[in-house]
């Protein structure tokens, strides 16, 4: 079955996966008792499309004779990969937030080591058509992210997700700084255009799919790992993405899950950010614009909050409306009198007394040999 076959996934949920094989392969009849704890648990998780388990059945049919699990055990043992599932220790925790959803094995090729939770990982997505702009933003991104011990997830696929992939294997600090989620089997890295990068990301991080070895990443596939990537994060940010982008899938994904979602501004001009913007208009996404705003996202309540942003003081911060008037109004050589900042200013004499007493508190007006201009400081 296809990794998100609610019928199947709800009958390995119900029957347990030993029983459940037997029943999809035709060896054990299911029986009316079952049918009905299966329709009950697709009605809670809200699947409206379950036909019965006849047409699960004969929809299963035509792929039982390729099935061949030695095999494809075999194939990731000669790759230096492993099969995981729910029940091992290595398995990623965080991804029983899918409820039903969740999946029944990963294939993993990569070390054998703990996988980071979603308050370690972050997943940076986006167009595969990116901008000079958007692959800035993202090697920024996915490079401090790395640095400050997060783990960078994607999709291995051209434009950000390269860019997110590369960036963070530059500054990783952890022991997994990026993790790949494939549409098709981890036998074949692809886009082929990739394998390099993801050879490298297999070697210092994880390469992961739910699919079997051959199976190929059909378009369907990739909006069904979209689910994982945001599932193994706590925060997903969307750096590009057109209006109709498969990023949004993700982002949607998270915000199912409950996870923060992040989106970064680009250009008004630019359809590449029309996705963004989408985000933030509809209230998804937070606007975030580098790493220290990421983290605050992924951080618990009041924890990791980015260092408060100070520019230099101007000299007109904290005037009033009429000391700003009066500032523009003094001459930086010459003096002048009250009367004719007064005219110049379009204030009253009095107001202008005043201001001038204001402003010369704060240096910001000099009086010399009973006329006034503007202060150095």
């Amino acid at each position: 079955m296809e990794p998100q076959d609610a019928a199947g996934l709800a009958l390995v949920h119900v029957a347990g996966a030993t029983d459940a094989l037997r029943i999809a392969t035709g060896r054990v009849t299911a029986g009316a008792g079952l049918e009905r704890e299966i329709t009950s648990l697709l009605a809670d998780s809200g699947a409206s499309n379950w036909a019965g388990m006849a047409a699960a059945l004969k929809r299963w049919q035509p792929r039982i004779p390729d099935l061949a699990p030695e095999r494809d055990l075999a194939t990731m043992a000669r790759l230096g990969g492993r099969l995981i599932i729910p029940t091992d220790e290595l398995w990623p925790s965080q991804l029983a937030d899918l409820g039903i959803q969740e999946p029944l094995c990963l294939w993993w090729r990569g070390q054998e080591q703990p996988l980071p939770g979603a308050a370690l990982s972050i997943a940076l997505v986006g167009s595969r058509d990116s901008t000079s702009y958007g692959a800035a933003v993202t090697g920024d991104l996915a490079y401090s992210l790395a640095q400050r011990g997060f783990t960078v997830v994607s999709g291995g696929a051209y434009g950000i997700d390269a860019h997110a992939h590369r960036a963070a294997l530059a500054g990783g600090s952890s022991a997994v700084p990026t993790i790949a989620v494939m549409a098709g089997g981890v036998d074949r890295f692809y886009p082929s255009g990739n394998e390099d990068l993801l050879r490298a990301v297999a070697n210092q991080g994880a390469v992961l799919a739910e699919v079997p070895p051959g199976s190929a990443p059909t378009r369907y596939r990739f909006l069904q790992r979209n689910r994982l990537i945001a599932a193994l994060s706590s925060v997903t940010v969307v750096v590009e993405a057109r209006w109709r982008s498969g990023a949004l899938n993700t982002a949607h994904h998270a915000e199912t899950l409950g996870r923060a979602v992040g989106a970064v501004p680009g250009s008004v001009h630019s359809a590449n950010s029309a996705g963004c913007h989408r985000l933030l208009r509809d209230g998804g996404a937070v606007c975030v614009t580098d790493a220290a705003e990421v983290a605050e996202l992924a951080a618990p309540s009041g924890a990791g909050l980015p260092e408060q942003r100070t520019g230099a003081a101007a000299v007109q911060d904290g005037l009033t409306l009429e000391d700003l008037i009066l500032l523009d109004a003094l001459p930086l050589r010459s003096t002048t009198s009250v009367e004719k900042l007064s005219a110049v200013a379009g204030l009253g004499q009095d107001s202008v007394r005043a201001g001038l007493g204001r402003l010369g508190l704060l240096g910001l007006a000099v009086s010399e040999r009973g006329g006034w201009k503007r202060g150095k400081v």
